[in-house]
């Protein structure tokens, strides 16, 4: 009787509960609605969970991490485990970074975690971003969680500074050094600014405000902050259903996948899992911000080498390549060596991608929803603008560490410098070229592959003596990738044929959007089924006496 006891009042402990929140909230429909969403399946989808997930890790180390770290500058002589820096004078915020690397039972590990995290959060960031932006992904309706993804990449930035330069050690202090120089370039209010965020004089300021200032804005506005966005981009996502790839029976009113509940959800668990675990393994066996090597910071010191996280390379580079430009008018210094390298190219890059969407949409005047997101083959001219926008990225970032290039390659820093002066602007218009090309290249793949079928691997001699290579269509999943491409408009007219203006082609912004829209689609090489008579016709010349050798 007890155990019949038992067994019945279990399932009514867990459903009271459930029926109480069901009866107030009626979460009971939602549930079930919700449960059975289906969401697509590729590889390239998982990229934004990376990011969410290092995102997740970096509050959870985080949150450990406060619990012995001391925001604050006041100097204490140190007396630890690491000896090498027993009685140096050093801040608190130093010393209590040495006691959680060395004193604290999984202290190091938790701090290469979350060194690690963000470094990772950041990749996936932007390779998410690179694959949103070359699949087009960002068409109507999903401008705005791409602005969403924008501004999630520039807080990290600003975020993952901040971070790395609470330890106060010197490599970070350089890091301040400079963010310092870039403040006060800024005309006007960049003194203000500078005051606002150091509290005073560089480098602490007038009571030592930097760290603690730092620290408020790293641990609370700007987590709270991104942490709305990621939620906001989430719910989104969830209300307007995740884009898909190209595919047999997918169109763009409809969802192929599998639901959330049981497939997506394990299988998204199992990811966390997995991320979690190279995340631990990397803070396991790879160093990173070893900042007892480079000891406290002293403004009279710097090392040599000395680099900031990846994402950070590109402000680096600009201001290493950027040539010593000043000018001086009513008394009043402009740094354009400081404040042109600083704000320009990360301007023109967030600027630029911001605004994308909605010129490639006035360009083509393509207003539809998109839920099925095209091949970056089928897109040329965008394409070859990401890789133009990769290449002027990575030629900064690059230059970020010409001391380190010259070094390693025994050539000149001057002759380093000067190439990624050169290779920032001419290095973008090549990849277009190239890109471009490749694109098209592959599109004429393509309609070759629909006109003439995929090689069948039987080899024909011809009476004649002559060898030719038997083709057939190629397969469905082929077939709806390839006839998946948009065809493009035929290119707006500037008039239409009685001399009258067309529709959107006035004025000198219609003729340059004509033209944009006829280069945008010049170019485009169109794609048809496979054309059967080349089948009767082999099949004709097969009975003429044809022998067919298969391989």
């Amino acid at each position: 009787m007890s155990t019949s006891t038992t067994g019945a009042a279990a399932p009514k402990a867990v459903s009271g509960p459930l029926n109480f929140i069901d009866d107030r909230l009626g979460s009971t429909t939602f549930f079930r609605r919700n449960m059975k969403k289906v969401f697509p399946d590729h590889w390239s989808f998982m990229l934004g969970e990376i990011a969410l997930y290092s995102f997740i890790i970096l509050l959870l180390t985080g949150t450990f991490l406060t619990l012995w770290f001391q925001p604050s500058m006041h100097e204490v002589v140190y007396e630890g485990s690491y000896t090498k820096l027993n009685g140096v004078k050093m801040s608190e915020a130093y010393a209590s970074t040495l006691h959680i690397s060395f004193d604290v039972r999984g202290g190091l590990l938790m701090r290469q975690m979350h060194h690690w995290a963000a470094i990772l959060f950041m990749i996936a960031i932007v390779v998410h971003m690179l694959r949103v932006f070359f699949t087009g992904a960002y068409r109507k309706p999903r401008e705005l969680n791409w602005l969403i993804g924008i501004g999630l990449f520039t807080l990290g930035m600003v975020e993952g500074l901040f971070g790395y330069s609470l330890p106060d050690d010197l490599l970070s202090g350089t890091g301040l050094r400079i963010t310092q120089g870039v403040a006060e370039s800024i005309p006007v209010v960049g003194t203000y600014l500078y005051m606002f965020l150091f509290g005073g004089e560089f480098p602490h300021g007038t009571n030592g405000e930097i760290i603690p200032r730092l620290f408020t804005l790293h641990v609370l506005l700007i987590p709270g902050i991104i942490l709305a966005l990621v939620t906001a981009h989430m719910m989104i996502m969830w209300h307007q259903k995740h884009t898909q790839m190209p595919g047999p029976g997918r169109t763009n009113d409809n969802v192929v996948g599998y639901p959330f509940y049981p497939v997506f959800m394990a299988k998204t668990g199992a990811y966390f899992l997995f991320t979690f675990g190279v995340i631990a393994l990397l803070a396991t066996f790879a160093q990173i911000n070893p900042i007892w090597l480079f000891g406290p910071y002293d403004p009279g010191a710097i090392s040599a080498g000395s680099q900031p996280d990846w994402y950070m390379g590109v402000l680096e580079g600009s201001l290493r390549i950027m040539p010593n430009w000043e000018t001086t008018a009513f008394g009043h210094t402009i740094s354009w060596n400081v404040l042109v390298p600083a704000l320009g190219p990360l301007g023109i890059i967030f600027t630029g991608a911001a605004l994308w969407p909605f010129i490639e949409q006035w360009v083509t005047g393509d207003k539809r929803w998109h839920h099925t997101v095209e091949r970056p083959r089928n897109a040329p001219v965008r394409t070859g603008v990401g890789m133009a926008a990769v290449t002027f990225y990575g030629m900064l970032w690059l230059a970020g560490g010409n001391d380190v290039i010259a070094e390693k390659f025994h050539v000149s820093l001057f002759a380093t410098t000067w190439f990624f002066r050169f290779a920032v602007f001419i290095g973008p218009v090549l990849a277009y070229i190239i890109t471009k090309r490749i694109c098209l290249g592959l599109q004429r793949s393509d309609a070759a592959t629909m006109h003439h079928g995929v090689e069948a691997g039987v080899i024909i001699m011809s009476p004649e003596g002559g060898f030719s290579e038997k083709h057939e269509p190629a397969n469905e999943q082929e077939r709806a990738v390839i006839l998946s491409k948009e065809n493009r408009t035929p290119a707006l007219p500037a008039t239409e044929k009685d001399g009258i203006p067309a529709p959107g082609s006035k004025g000198p912004l219609g003729h340059l959007r004509a033209r944009l829209h006829r280069y945008w689609a010049i170019d485009d090489i169109p794609v048809e089924a496979h054309d059967d008579h080349h089948e009767a016709e082999e099949v004709e010349e097969g009975k003429s006496g044809r022998k067919e050798l298969t391989h």
